[in-house]
């Protein structure tokens, strides 16, 4: 029987960089009090919105390692550790299972377009290697390739340590027959802010999430109002919050959200490329709904 890694709201957190453009290794550290302190029930560094893409490898390790070090079994920390490459996902698994990690999430391989077959032993060969709980990510839209209903249900169902997916594909049909067909201990987590809502009410598990950087405690109380069942209040914070989690994906994440962080105060505004600060106009969208939303005030002239 698995046990559930988090029910809720698990953000996806950004990595900070100082202006030179290295890990910000205080801002990090202060995140992650950021987050456990407005009630976030788990940490997922080192993935897509931490810019793993061009985290070095000893860089993709220490973040993991500082945030697992901050946290200090408050919450449960889940790292990135996802590769198209089978044997490189295995090694950072590895490292991840070593210092202690909950568990890992692991992207679909992107840019080789794997076969469904492709996906299952892919993961598989993970799960085979490295006795760690496993979430599946599942977005199509970075790598190229969607993983069926059909697979994620037969990965739930044949491989035990493969606790969960996150459901990034955008589809609500998928997304409804992976609650319909799923075995009872594995879990579903949204992996679109915007779908977080509804797919709690469908009966998912929660979600992982981008706009929780920003506001971990009114997301996060969202979703516990919906886990609840007091579907009112959660979609009132739902349409509340629903601009700022459109404007987080206006450019390409992590762009939005780190810019909106920047103007509140909580992190340096710094990008690796290929990423590059965002457009003007993204700018003046984002500072006026934080300033709707009363993250941030209007300079008086």
């Amino acid at each position: 029987m698995r046990r559930m890694l988090f029910r809720g709201t698990g953000v996806a957190l950004v990595t900070p960089f100082n202006r030179d453009g290295s890990v910000d290794e205080q801002k990090l550290r202060e995140l992650v009090e950021h987050q456990i302190s407005n009630g976030t029930e788990a940490i997922l560094p080192a993935g897509t919105t931490g810019e793993s893409a061009t985290l070095s490898h000893p860089e993709h390790e220490h973040v993991m390692e500082v945030v697992l070090d901050q946290a200090n079994k408050r919450v449960p920390v889940i790292v990135g550790a996802g590769s198209n490459s089978t044997s490189e996902a295995i090694s950072l698994t590895a490292h991840a299972r070593a210092i202690g990690a909950d568990g890992v999430l692991s992207v679909a391989p992107y840019y080789n377009k794997p076969t469904q077959e492709g996906f299952y032993r892919h993961y598989a060969a993970i799960a085979d290697a490295v006795d760690i709980p496993i979430i599946v990510y599942n977005v199509p839209g970075r790598t190229g390739a969607n993983i069926a209903a059909e697979t994620t249900i037969r990965l739930a169902e044949e491989i035990p340590n493969v606790y969960a997916v996150k459901e990034a594909s955008g589809n609500v049909p998928q997304m409804m027959e992976i609650l319909r067909g799923r075995p009872d201990d594995f879990a579903v987590y949204s992996g679109d802010d915007q779908f977080a809502f509804t797919l709690v009410a469908l009966g998912g598990d929660g979600v992982i999430s981008v706009v929780a950087n920003e506001v971990p405690r009114s997301f996060s109380d969202m979703v516990r109002y919906a886990l609840a069942g007091d579907l009112e209040n959660a979609r009132k914070l739902h349409f509340r919050l629903l601009p700022l989690m459109n404007a987080n994906f206006i450019e390409s994440n992590p762009i939005p959200v780190k810019s909106a962080m920047a103007m509140m105060g909580m992190i340096e505004e710094v990008y690796r490329l290929p990423l590059v600060p965002p457009m003007e106009q993204t700018r003046t969208k984002l500072r006026k709904i934080l300033t709707e939303l009363e993250l941030i005030q209007v300079a008086v002239k």
